[in-house]
């Protein structure tokens, strides 16, 4: 298949997602297309089945805000048209799937006697139904551009159920989770002797891996670990950036935590820092699957989480992982502190972790079922 893929290319869930997916489905055979305003993150080689297409944006003073969509509708009609591109995958649905609608559209009333037909897959991720598309600018069009979708997936059972509930859509959402290389994302591999660059042999590694906007709550981050070291020697690994950055940075600068916390920026190979990590913290606001957490079970490192969103989906409480209410730090200190302590739990929640990784969310087993999803759409579209 040809296919074109779209979304946003920084830093976050959806536009990681995005790119794994266009990574795996390439070295499967299918031949790739991202298009968007900037190469996406993770998106760091290109080979013969992947390609990048800019979308450029006219700088008009007449625009106080530059028709990024339209734009984008632009680009990916041509780039449709002149690599004969099967269908459109667009992550996120504001303002992606509109632009492939009206990409659709014009393709479909060329006036050139090429007239052909383009269906177009919307995922949704989250914040584009729980925030932009909530919002009464966006929540019309919102529900207008899923229902005009030739497939929709939805990321978790909690996203697809709240979709359906909050914009009282008629067609069909399936679910399609996450995933993750288990091949990459692992912990036995020469990656995991690199913990002496963080730690010493007696202190214990946690991480934090997010873009940092406020509903990730990285300052309860800062919070636990403060607990959490204040008893055992440990040291905390921030992966990513974003608005909350420098708030995070003030807090551990007053807390004297300076020479225990590292603020190591975007990685483009987060797995390396996951495998020399014991804990995970997602103390966020919302998750609709939690992304962040299953690389790092992949990496048999277990998760202290908030039971929001998705996130139970992924994480079973005691079994690999554990939940808590959002801004109880008390209690996610503690059960920080109740794993760190003990070397076997520890141990066994990784391994659990690992096993659920591999068992239900391997790329092996959900890039088919998106391969299968794309045949359906296309058989219906024919």
């Amino acid at each position: 298949m040809k296919i074109g893929i779209t979304c946003y290319p920084t830093y976050g869930g959806s536009g990681v997602v995005a790119t794994e997916l266009g990574l795996e489905l390439a070295a499967r055979g299918h031949e790739l297309h991202f298009i968007s305003y900037a190469q996406p993150i993770r998106l760091t080689e290109f080979g013969p089945n992947l390609h990048y297409h800019e979308v450029n944006v006219s700088q008009y003073p007449l625009f106080q805000y530059p028709p990024y969509d339209l734009a984008l509708a632009t680009r990916m009609a041509e780039v449709a048209e002149i690599y004969q591109l099967d269908l459109l995958h667009v992550h996120y649905a504001i303002p992606h799937s509109v632009s492939a609608l009206l990409a659709k559209q014009m393709l479909a009333t060329a006036r050139n006697g090429s007239k052909r037909k383009l269906p177009f897959v919307t995922t949704l991720h989250g914040t584009d139904i729980t925030l932009v598309g909530l919002d009464r600018s966006y929540l019309p069009i919102t529900r207008f551009s899923i229902e005009q979708s030739d497939g929709v997936t939805a990321i978790s059972k909690y996203l697809k159920e709240r979709t359906v509930r909050e914009f009282d859509v008629r067609n069909e959402i399936e679910v399609v989770y996450n995933f993750v290389n288990c091949d990459q994302y692992r912990r036995d591999t020469p990656l995991a002797d690199k913990r002496a660059d963080y730690a010493q042999d007696n202190e214990r590694i946690l991480v934090h891996l997010s873009n940092f906007r406020p509903v990730k709550r990285v300052l309860d981050v800062v919070e636990i670990f403060d607990g959490v070291n204040r008893e055992i020697p440990s040291r905390l690994l921030m992966i990513g950036d974003g608005p909350d950055r420098s708030a995070a940075e003030w807090l551990v600068k007053r807390k004297k935590l300076q020479d225990r916390v590292f603020f190591l920026g975007k990685q483009d190979n987060v797995q390396s820092k996951l495998a020399v990590s014991d804990l995970m913290l997602m103390p966020s606001e919302l998750e609709s699957f939690g992304l962040a957490a299953l690389e790092a079970m992949a990496c048999k490192v277990p998760t202290i989480a908030t039971r929001v969103g998705g996130v139970p989906e992924v994480i079973t409480h005691g079994m690999n992982g554990y939940l808590a209410e959002v801004g109880d730090i008390a209690t996610m200190t503690r059960y920080a502190l109740e794993i760190l302590r003990d070397s076997k739990k520890l141990k066994e929640l990784g391994e659990a972790a690992r096993f659920e990784a591999q068992s239900r969310f391997c790329s092996t087993e959900i890039i088919a079922r998106y391969e299968a999803f794309y045949a359906r759409v296309l058989e219906r579209s024919v």
